[in-house]
């Protein structure tokens, strides 16, 4: 395997991992709005454990995003 093979093998898993952070946070969201129409006197404290969680999940695909330009 030479550099240039490595090279978009790696830009290619980036690609993924910026796909899947998509998809989780589709998920994580889908899902607290789910619980906050369930219960929506909890609506603040679901809501701020949304964003945290939407953070990390986004950190993620800032990191793959980052890398694939460093790469």
């Amino acid at each position: 395997m030479d550099a240039e093979s490595a090279r978009l093998i790696a830009k290619g898993l980036c690609t993924i991992t910026m796909g899947g952070s998509g998809i989780g946070e589709g998920y994580l969201i889908g899902k607290a709005l789910e619980a906050i129409g369930r219960n929506p006197k909890m609506e603040g404290s679901i809501f701020s454990k949304m964003i945290i969680g939407v953070a990390l999940a986004e950190s993620t695909a800032i990191y793959a995003f980052v890398a694939f330009f460093i790469v």
